[in-house]
């Protein structure tokens, strides 16, 4: 084990890692104060060897690692790997490929929704880990001898994990399965944070159309000026302050600074000189030409039925096949289904159909239903003709 921190060790461990069958990858960062995270160090590890990588070693050059993370040769083995990418995406456009998530993989093998990496380690490699560490400043030098064993613990245990959840997989036919879940984690489209979007992460709750142009309109003026300034989208502008901006649509700078939440230095500044124009701008549309955002109508009242038959299947079906519910359909993904035969969700698609979506299309149909048999809920085919007593007999 070492820390690497030039550039010729980490040429020479990369080059190392290059003939393996798979690295196991994670990385320590920080984004309390910054838009974008702040990578600090990056644990990797094989079967023979594990490192970290000091990012912020004077003149490091990460090219090395990341050409290891465009190897197509090479597993790459994360857990909860969506912020690991993400950082690699926004700093060299890389999206390691291929990928095994043992997040994902866990919850395929039913080791429930989302389990934590400490709880895997305990259950697959029979440890525990040091968490004294786990808040801390990895951006500070020199790191202590525990947040480097801390921060290797994620690599090296995650060696075991791999291997045994790779096991379970294969047995249970479902290595399939995770190649399916990982192509959304290998698109490096969903890691691009588009600011004509931003309003998508509001709880608008509004109906009316005018409201909602302005606070989509501030919700992306806010999300360029976090990406430009590097900061934090609520150190720009908290959430109920735009929405409170867009709701009062204040039309002078006086107004604007007596909304609690700004102050009066912010009302003559740039930035809410710009705010006036967006909201003047947006004002003087006509109604017609004002984005009206999507909402849901509420679930008919007698879908209410359906959906417990359908969290009542999903149950079952989970238990049954020892998956995780979470990965094969959310709440909201029922109501849509209850509702609608072709609702626009993963469970009518891949596996997720074949496991449950089919047969909770059956059970909306009436061809498939459920019975209590000593003590326990079991699904049927309501369609099989039943055999009465005088066939019965005759049979006999």
């Amino acid at each position: 084990m070492s820390v690497i921190t030039s550039n010729d060790q980490l040429q020479a461990l990369c080059d190392r890692l290059s003939t393996s069958e798979y690295i196991t990858v994670d990385t320590e960062f920080l984004r309390d104060k910054t838009y974008y995270s702040k990578l600090c160090l990056i644990q990797v590890a094989n079967e023979e060897e594990y490192h970290a990588i000091d990012t912020l070693a004077p003149g490091i050059d990460l090219e090395p690692f990341y050409d290891l993370m465009r190897n197509e040769n090479i597993i790459k083995v994360f857990h909860a790997s969506r912020q690991d990418i993400e950082i690699f995406v926004v700093e060299k456009g890389v999206v390691p490929k291929p990928l095994f998530d043992s997040q994902v993989a866990a919850m395929v093998c039913g080791y429930g929704d989302s389990i934590g990496y400490e709880k895997l380690v305990l259950s697959l490699a029979n440890a525990t880990l040091d968490k004294s560490t786990r808040i801390t400043d990895w951006s500070r030098r020199p790191l202590s001898q525990r947040q480097i064993d801390y921060a290797l613990g994620d690599v090296t245990h995650l060696r075991v994990i791999y291997k045994k959840l790779k096991a379970q997989l294969e047995k249970s036919g479902r290595s399939a399965w995770l190649v399916e879940e990982m192509a959304e984690l290998s698109d490096p489209e969903t890691f691009i944070i588009r600011p004509e979007n931003a309003w998508k992460r509001l709880k608008i709750r509004s109906s009316n159309r005018l409201f909602n142009a302005v606070a989509r309109e501030l919700a992306e003026w806010r999300e360029k000026e976090a990406q430009s300034r590097n900061l934090p989208r609520n150190r720009v502008m908290r959430d109920e302050v735009l929405l409170e901006v867009s709701a009062v649509r204040p039309e002078h700078a006086n107004a604007l600074g007596s909304i609690r939440g700004l102050s009066p230095q912010f009302s003559k500044s740039k930035s809410g000189d710009r705010l006036l124009e967006i909201i003047k701008d947006i004002s003087a549309r006509p109604a017609d030409e004002l984005p009206a955002i999507s909402r849901r109508r509420p679930p008919a009242q007698n879908t209410d039925p359906v959906m417990e038959l359908l969290k009542v299947l999903l149950k079952l079906i989970c238990q049954r096949e020892n998956v995780a519910p979470k990965l094969i359909a959310s709440v909201d993904d029922l109501e849509k289904l209850a509702e609608n035969d072709d609702a626009d969700i993963q469970a009518l698609s891949g596996w997720r159909y074949d496991l449950f979506g089919k047969a909770a299309l059956a059970v909306k149909r009436g061809e498939m239903g459920f019975v209590l048999q000593d003590g326990e809920v079991t699904l049927v085919d309501m369609t099989a003709a039943p055999q009465d007593d005088d066939t019965a007999q005759d049979a006999d």
